[in-house]
């Protein structure tokens, strides 16, 4: 059989830059029926409304197919702009629906938001660590990546000296059960982040895909809030991927107009528009108060999931083993003792059905520990947890001194 031959393509210095995202490279090894794999950022499918979604586009279908199946506006189809702007404004922050953007889940808004404010060798504020699909996002615009120093109670707003931040374009921060690390930000530290950004003159772009999550402690206020009270710019990412379902790729922008106007130019040149169909679906999903029906089950659900592998950690891991206790998401975040490399550990667990994701690649702009990890709960069985946390165990071997 002939093989297709061409001229080799010549390729842009920016795609010859990029990789591969090292959790997408192991998920191609979690197909196999037989891996217990604690590494995709996953929503567990029992917690998608099916028969609800599959009424929605029936009925839009029914008695607006020939809107639904047309181009519609970039901004996004206004009565789902109007319920998000309503449901963000529950806290009495009045959000105004020409201050939302729809986007093709948060992902998109990510690299629209690289394209507007990122040039080469821009100075980009992150946490250490932080999300390594926005890392990798950014990094196709070649910023210079800063890391914001984090401890047990997350990030440490009193790091954002006048030297870290000088020329800084933004900083990006998850607040709320934060990937990798499962930790939340208190009230404390929110109030002292978005102070400090409002007197630097630093927007905030605060990703919040998990915060409706929560399953332990108290709500604390969104960045957007503390900040418009204080005069910060916040820019505020949310998603329908963890609350409904990741498939329907659905995601929103909150932030001030002039910003909106930017990332409407933006999102013109990169698809026109958000799918109109899954909009008017999603709208007629929520639009009547589905989401506060749906989501105690969501949440009761990743309780009981985090509680096996919490479980599962006491009982098999070595006693010099740290973790995170969450109170919300799906990632436990876990430091083992110095000379152990994580993704030496990675191979060893393949090789007998278990896969994580090592902690260095969710670092940028500082020296990666070797001795982290990541672990998500949502999509394991609990008799699969505890066998995957025993090998993980044994391969770990016993605390220095034993337990």
């Amino acid at each position: 059989m002939d093989t297709l031959t061409s001229t080799p393509a010549v390729f842009s210095q920016r795609a010859r830059q990029l990789t591969s995202s090292a959790i997408r490279e192991i998920l191609k090894i979690t197909e196999r029926p037989e891996v217990i794999s604690f590494a995709g950022g996953l929503p567990s499918p029992e917690g998608f409304p099916i028969a609800e979604l599959q009424a929605a586009f029936d009925r839009v279908l029914a008695t607006q197919g020939a809107t639904a199946l047309q181009y519609g506006r970039t901004e996004g189809y206004t009565p789902l702009r109007e319920w998000v702007a309503r449901d963000l404004s529950r806290d009495g922050t009045l959000i105004d629906p020409e201050e939302v953007l729809i986007v093709s889940g948060s992902q998109q808004a990510l690299d629209m938001l690289g394209k507007l404010f990122i040039d080469p060798g821009s100075k980009v504020l992150v946490e250490a660590p932080s999300y390594l699909g926005a890392l990798q996002s950014f990094s196709l615009f070649e910023p210079q990546f800063q890391s914001v120093p984090t401890d047990a109670g997350g990030l440490i707003p009193e790091a954002l000296d006048d030297e870290l931040c000088r020329d800084a374009r933004f900083i990006y921060a998850l607040p709320n059960f934060q990937n990798p690390t499962g930790l939340t930000l208190d009230r404390a530290r929110r109030q002292a982040l978005v102070e400090r950004c409002a007197a630097l003159g630093l927007p905030v772009i605060e990703d919040d895909p998990y915060g409706e999550l929560r399953y332990g402690g108290e709500p604390q206020p969104s960045l957007l809030e503390l900040g418009r009270a204080v005069g910060a710019t916040v820019i505020r990412l949310g998603t329908f991927s963890k609350v409904l379902a990741p498939g329907m790729r659905l995601g929103y922008v909150v932030a001030p107009r002039d910003i909106i106007g930017k990332l409407v130019q933006i999102k013109q040149a990169t698809d026109l528009h958000t799918a109109t169909v899954t909009q008017m679906a999603v709208y007629e999903t929520v639009r009547n108060g589905f989401l506060h029906q749906h989501l105690p089950k969501v949440r009761a659900l990743y309780q009981r999931q985090c509680g096996y592998m919490l479980d599962a950690l006491q009982r098999y891991f070595p006693a010099d083993a740290q973790w995170t206790q969450p109170q919300g998401g799906m990632f436990i975040w876990v430091t083992l003792r110095d000379g152990i490399d994580t993704a030496e550990l990675l191979q060893r667990a393949i090789a007998r059905n278990v896969a994580f994701v090592p902690g260095a690649p969710f670092y940028a702009g500082v020296r990666a520990p070797t001795n982290t990890l990541r672990l998500s709960f949502v999509t394991v069985s609990e008799d699969r947890i505890r066998a995957g946390i025993q090998v993980l165990g044994e391969l770990i071997g016993p605390a220095v001194g034993g337990r």
